[in-house]
């Protein structure tokens, strides 16, 4: 078997179609998560790169391997066992805030989209009721985002720079996170912290932005979702499994919610039977889904690309420790 320095989980081709060159000083093997001989060319190479976004890669797999260094081309790194890395001397690391542009304008055009009932009426319009639409929009006095309170949910470089692109279109921000990354830039913001549930409260729009961990998972839930106030929005453009689904959905079709905008699922793809898909005719308009897609444009893939690939290269070809190093 021909061995590689780096195993890579993505086709060459997704470098390659937006100008980004791996290193050519390493050899790299381009293979696919379900490939039967991965183990094996784990077990001789010394650095893995992979998406932030697919199945979970078990312990297993790296028993026994060279491999020093898994990079993430994204912030994200719930699909590593971490406490079984840190215990293999493995070190994972990840490129924080490639995609915070792109979130940022996520965030901002679902919400108004939502607010501004964009999206519904498209479809009104599609149906031949142009009349009934109009009167109807003006005579609910729809909302634009100035003089909204935003509750961003985690304010690391990603929150953070939605909560700039929300502050520089006038609204107000409230935050929930107990170690902001940058305190002089939450200074400049005017952001006022806010315990949870008080964010919830307060908040016309609520955006999400935070990690999947144990302490995060279901931090939305039934009660959570009750404590918005009546016609708020919720963005979810951080993990699945951060929100309960079923509870969302129950809280758009009994009109609570004014709406919601969901890039992330409790299982990707989501099977047919998940609520969100299942009852996406009764909830109406009101639910934009998109597929795990908020943090890509070709601006950010290319960031992301060409730094994951700089630190595996100074890592390997120039004995540097990696950068952004997570664990």
């Amino acid at each position: 078997m021909v061995t590689s320095d780096v195993v890579c989980l993505r086709p060459e081709d997704d470098f390659l179609d937006i100008g980004v060159t791996p290193p050519e000083g390493l050899s790299i093997r381009y293979m696919g998560p379900q490939d039967s001989d991965l183990q094996q060319h784990l077990a001789t190479a010394r650095a893995l790169l992979i998406p932030a976004v697919g199945p979970k890669l078990p312990a297993a797999l790296f028993a026994g391997s060279r491999i020093r260094l898994v990079q993430v081309t994204g912030a994200g790194i719930d699909r590593m066992d971490v406490d079984a890395m840190k215990t293999m001397g493995i070190a994972i690391a990840n490129v924080p805030g490639g995609s915070s542009a792109a979130i940022a304008e996520y965030a901002v055009s679902s919400a108004l989209t939502l607010l501004r009932k964009t999206f519904w009426a498209d479809g009104e319009l599609r149906k031949g009721d142009y009349v009934n639409a109009r009167r109807r929009m003006l005579a609910e006095y729809l909302n634009g985002l100035e003089g909204l309170t935003v509750g961003v949910v985690g304010l690391g470089v990603i929150g953070m720079t939605v909560a700039q692109t929300f502050h520089a279109l006038g609204s107000k921000i409230v935050y929930h996170d107990p170690a902001p990354r940058d305190p002089e830039a939450v200074s400049q913001l005017s952001a006022v912290a806010m315990p949870l549930h008080a964010l919830l409260a307060s908040a016309d729009i609520v955006t999400l932005h935070v990690p999947l961990l144990p302490s995060t998972e279901s931090l939305i839930g039934d009660r959570e979702l009750g404590e918005m106030k009546d016609g708020a929005i919720l963005i979810n453009a951080a993990r699945g499994g951060i929100v309960d689904e079923a509870a969302l959905v129950r809280h758009l079709i009994n009109g609570h919610l004014g709406g919601a905008a969901v890039d992330v699922y409790s299982t990707e793809p989501p099977r047919p039977d998940n609520p969100l898909l299942s009852s996406a005719q009764e909830v109406g308009r009101r639910l934009l889904l998109t597929p795990h897609i908020a943090g890509v444009t070709r601006q950010s893939w290319v960031h992301l690309f060409r730094s994951a690939w700089q630190n595996v290269e100074q890592f390997l070809l120039h004995d540097e420790p990696p950068a952004n190093r997570v664990v």
